[in-house]
């Protein structure tokens, strides 16, 4: 099994020549990828940074993520992307529990590093790719000037190449390290699955700070020695404008993406007759959404599943012969998947129950958590949380989730995160944070408050207080005040009846 870094330099060897990265009107061939690759990761050993380091990254997808990913890998580093949408005390949580001591940004996202760093005091080094420099950062483009000279031996397979932060359904986010093993063979294993031809060009709109748009995206190109089409962010317009310029052949997305899409208004008809699939995944995807979809672009969608400490592909479907609606498909490649009961033991074919994954695609465990891993791996065994059941044929089906975590866009969102943000508030008794679906989104937030007596609370003030603490897509879209909460006999808040209770729009 080969390291991220010998992936890279394998196809830069292969098809030097060829697209790696098409951003506007910028492009990156894979000779001029790698060799940005090596000078920067000689530009960071320079630095101090060696194997083990970990290395923030916070930027939109852009060529100097992809450069800054890789050459963390090259040095046997450790990459620790994160949402640049974060608040700078979520992002400066996230960095410090890491220990990174470098931080990786663009010029937009500029204000969010130097506000991180002067939170996080083990950072030593803010390096800005752009014109205008805070003061003290290091200028990206002086790292990738640098000399390739003096790196190590790439890492082995089983180091860490990345520390995601992902969901939980209680307390702060939690680190999967994820190795390079686990990164290569979920992307080979991938490629095999949805047969990804050396003629495909795949539209990145994805976020590369998410594990899915990581490995579909970003690494999963390289591997096959493919271009891939950057987009910064996701917007319908550009997107169609985007697919239809470079004639794409491959759109990873989640739901909401294609919601909008399939939506969309304008009386443009784009020319999407080179787009061959969509693999959609990180959330449900409603039958609404893929005849709406599939109606418009005549491109058909194959849906995955898989959380971030599977790397995180697990199942996908094949092809549009042999996919079944409403089923997230086989396991891939090599990746096993049972269902198992409260007790860990397998249930029979059909009956409901834990989705668990072995493979090497798994985790390692959490970072400085011992106790979570333990809950997560037993015995070789990843236990996902979810539920769900397989047919005679092994395809997977998604019942619901085992707690309560809310997907919004196909990014998590940790109730309990919300609620101790909202109990701050001196009218606030007791909050439950529960999901609404949502057409586009896949579900929205809503915060359901028992208010203290004697005093009354506007649902505004709910949302201006969590938009000032909060990453926007954790903004409650909905509040309900309550006199009381439904509660249990033992006192626990009743929340799957919460969602049954019609939200109302704030």
């Amino acid at each position: 099994m080969r390291s991220l870094s010998q992936v890279l330099a394998a196809t830069a060897a292969q098809v030097p020549d060829r697209p790696a990265i098409v951003f506007g009107d910028a492009v990156i061939p894979y000779a001029r990828l790698a060799g940005a690759v090596e000078a920067l990761a000689a530009g960071l050993q320079r630095l101090g940074i060696g194997p083990g380091d970990r290395v923030a990254l916070v930027m939109p997808n852009c060529p100097q993520f992809t450069m800054t990913y890789f050459a963390a890998a090259r040095l046997g580093a450790v990459a620790v992307p994160f949402n640049p949408l974060l608040t700078p005390r979520e992002a400066a949580q996230i960095v410090t529990d890491a220990g990174a001591c470098v931080i990786v940004a663009v010029e937009p996202t500029a204000p969010l590093a130097t506000a991180v760093a002067a939170q996080a005091p083990a950072l030593e080094h803010t390096i800005i790719a752009g014109d205008t420099l805070p003061e003290g950062a290091l200028a990206f483009d002086d790292l990738v000037a640098t000399a390739p000279e003096g790196l190590p031996d790439p890492p082995g397979p089983d180091e860490l190449a990345a520390l995601l932060y992902t969901s939980g359904t209680t307390g702060a986010p939690k680190g999967a390290m994820l190795t390079h093993e686990n990164l290569v063979s979920d992307a080979e294993a991938s490629r095999e699955a949805v047969t990804i031809e050396d003629d495909d060009i795949i539209l990145a709109a994805l976020p590369y700070f998410h594990s899915y748009g990581a490995l579909v995206c970003m690494i999963l190109p390289v591997l096959v020695g493919i271009p891939a089409v950057v987009l910064p962010r996701f917007e319908s317009l550009p997107v169609l404008e985007a697919l239809e310029r470079t004639r794409a052949t491959f759109f990873p997305a989640v739901p909401s993406m294609l919601a909008v899409l399939a939506a969309v208004k304008t009386d443009r008809v784009f020319d999407l007759s080179a787009l061959r699939k969509c693999i959609s995944g990180g959330a449900p995807l409603t039958e609404r959404v893929r005849q709406g979809f599939e109606a418009r672009y005549g491109a058909y969608i194959l849906e995955g599943y898989g959380p971030t400490e599977a790397s995180p592909v697990v199942s996908c479907n094949r092809s549009l012969q042999t996919r079944r609606i409403t089923s997230v498909g086989p396991p891939l490649p090599g990746v096993e998947v049972e269902i198992r009961d409260e007790q860990g033991a397998a249930l029979p074919l059909g009956e409901i129950g834990e989705i668990c994954v072995r493979g090497r695609n798994v985790m390692r465990g959490y970072w400085n958590d011992a106790e979570q891993t333990a809950e997560a791996l037993r015995e070789g065994w990843l236990y996902t949380g979810d539920l769900g059941r397989a047919d005679e044929d092994g395809y997977l089906y998604i019942v619901d989730r085992k707690k309560d975590l809310i997907i919004v866009g196909g990014i998590n969102v940790y109730p309990r995160e919300v609620e101790d943000c909202i109990a701050e508030l001196d009218e606030v008794a007791d909050v439950a944070v529960v999901g609404v679906k949502s057409h586009l989104h896949g579900e929205r937030v809503r915060a359901c408050i028992e208010v203290r007596e004697g005093h009354t609370l506007r649902p505004n003030r709910v949302i201006e207080h969590c938009a000032e603490r909060l990453a926007h897509y954790k903004v409650p879209r909905h509040v309900n005040v309550f006199d009381q909460l439904p509660r249990n006999a033992v006192g626990k808040v009743l929340k799957r009846q919460l969602r049954e209770v019609p939200p109302e729009e704030s």
